[in-house]
């Protein structure tokens, strides 16, 4: 199969996607979808509101009340989930294309990594959906009871924008995997590859009504879905600000089950014996990699005093070959941000930063005369309370910090509101276990950084939100527990 021309895909799907067809939205409004590598427009998209999410969550329901997925075998439920996984596969460029253009992300690193690995995802919960099982209880009366795991029913997914693949996988899989139905809203700024991964679903056999995409602003459709009174979970990953509103909007509409994978301010914390190469790779990589656009993105890096002088010479001398440009590039190594509000949120923190005293080692300026580019951006001689290392920037933007003792760097790290997750770079076994255990975050890397798996829970602590992505506890989300008791009468055994 070939590759788009010039990086340019053809555009197939505009339309909101409710109970298995493209339809326009019920107002007939349509909104922008911009790419950030020129600010000019791709394309027009229906714009789902209140009516629409309606709508798409009646035909959820009905699907869930009536039709055939919660009520098909396990492993029949797989098969069409395998069959949806080798339909990504065959449209790999395409696919990579549409994240490219409307995300600003490297075309090379969709089509090596995000794609293939959102069909591995569903593999993943595939496999495991004929394999939902309750348990026997010994229970100490004359009772028999067992459990049993059913469906959640109807879930809405509000999706950011910085990963539009893997985000909408790692949500809708084991939501399918459960047998559950659903109203997936993606960012409004990258829509386009969540409405061709509904064409997909359509192709590989999945029920009309099972998955419905409504591209639509957060303000309206995903406020809708947060507050809707017939959807049963919402699970949202963004930032920290509105996962409050959809936590509050679950409470006061129907105490729908909520799941929160919000934003992060994850540490790097490197120790006196680290390989400096492997240090300053596993930094620059865990700060810009996707321009910085990663809730787990090791914003904070702290080095200690013995190796820092080395440490800042050599990531600075690094920081200023990374090459930005055309995500179509292969060379490559950072796009534009994703649109103009994000590009000009992350200058104001470069501002914020060289007004607080920060030291600017390289970087802050923007890189050519269109589109959303910035410089990889080092600021040293850092303190804690500095806004630029309190707040998720979410650009490629890095706070670095010396220390002295494993007892500075862990109270420096835990300094946070947020607890998603941090990195460890240390030779010592025992350095590694202390600090492992006393850095309050849902995933911690050892000598390694980005290290996800779909059998490896991802979640927060604190103001990072609960509920797990990825692994059996994601799967566990979109289910029920049910208790089931009978007396039993004679019975040799309790």
């Amino acid at each position: 199969m070939t590759g788009p021309v010039n990086g340019e895909p053809t555009i197939k799907f505009t339309k909101l996607f409710i109970d298995g067809d493209f339809v326009d939205s019920v107002t007939g409004k349509t909104f922008e979808t911009i790419d950030p590598r020129t600010g000019e427009v791709i394309a027009r998209i229906s714009e789902g509101t209140k009516e629409d999410i309606d709508v798409a969550v009646k035909a959820a329901r009905y699907a869930f009340d009536f039709g055939p997925w919660p009520r098909l075998p396990g492993a029949e439920r797989a098969k069409l989930m395998m069959k949806f996984a080798d339909l990504i596969d065959e449209n790999i460029e395409e696919l990579a294309a549409l994240d490219a253009i409307d995300a600003g992300k490297l075309y090379h690193m969709c089509k090596a990594l995000d794609i293939p690995s959102a069909a591995n995802t569903l593999r993943y919960y595939a496999g495991a959906a004929d394999k939902i099982h309750g348990e026997v209880l010994k229970v100490a009366r004359e009772f028999h009871a067992y459990t049993l795991m059913e469906p959640i029913g109807v879930v809405g997914h509000i999706i950011p924008w910085n990963f539009p693949t893997s985000l909408f996988f790692v949500k809708v899989s084991p939501c399918l995997a459960a047998g559950c139905t659903m109203v997936v809203k993606p960012a409004e700024q990258t829509p386009l590859s969540a409405l061709f991964y509904a064409h997909l679903a359509k192709l590989a056999g999945i029920p009309d009504g099972v998955i419905n995409v409504v591209p639509g602003f957060g303000a309206t459709a995903g406020a809708a879905v947060s507050s809707h009174m017939d959807i049963d979970a919402v699970s949202f990953t963004g930032s920290t600000q509105t996962g409050r509103e959809i936590m509050q909007a679950a409470a006061k509409s129907n105490l729908k089950h909520v799941s929160l994978e919000l934003g992060g301010k994850s540490p790097l914390i490197i120790f006196d014996d680290a390989d400096i190469d492997k240090a300053t790779e596993l930094a620059l990589l865990g700060i810009l990699f996707n321009k910085g656009e990663v809730c787990v993105a090791s914003s904070r890096v702290f080095v200690q005093e013995g190796i820092y002088d080395e440490f800042e010479k050599k990531l600075v001398e690094k920081a200023k070959t990374w090459v930005i440009g055309d995500p179509f590039d292969p060379k490559v190594q950072q796009g534009p941000q994703v649109d103009k509000k994000q590009f000009e949120k992350v200058l104001s923190y470069i501002e914020h930063g060289k007004k607080e005293g920060a030291t600017l080692l390289t970087g802050g300026k923007t890189v050519g005369n269109k589109g959303y580019y910035i410089e990889p951006t080092i600021f040293s001689n850092i303190k804690d309370d500095m806004v630029i290392a309190q707040d998720e920037i979410f650009g490629p933007v890095m706070a670095l910090k010396k220390f002295k003792t494993i007892e500075e760097a862990i109270k420096s790290a835990n300094n946070t509101r947020y607890g998603l997750a941090a990195g460890i770079v240390t030779k010592n076994l025992d350095i590694a276990n202390t600090v492992s255990r006393s850095i309050r975050a849902g995933t911690i890397w050892i000598n390694c950084y980005f290290a996800f798996g779909d059998d490896i829970p991802f979640g927060g602590y604190k103001m990072s939100g609960f509920g797990r992505d990825y692994g059996l506890e994601a799967l566990h989300k979109y289910l029920q527990v049910k208790s089931v008791v009978t007396p039993i009468y004679n019975s040799p055994w309790l």
